[in-house]
């Protein structure tokens, strides 16, 4: 006599972290970050400076 078993297995589920090339949803993601990074570094810069971003460097 046999019995029919199913073996239930975890979903396999992709490291959000991870750094990969490509149009990836970690690259995205990394991509979100560092702009947010980079977006608040010009609001500081301005807020301390009193100064534009563009000011700061001497482009306007």
């Amino acid at each position: 006599m046999t019995t029919n078993t199913t073996k239930v297995t975890a979903p396999v589920i992709e490291d959000r972290n991870a750094w990969r090339w490509g149009f990836t949803p970690q690259a995205e993601i990394w991509n979100g970050r560092l702009a947010m990074i980079g977006f608040s570094a010009a609001a500081l810069v301005e807020i301390f400076s009193g100064k534009g971003f563009l000011h700061y460097w001497g482009i306007l």
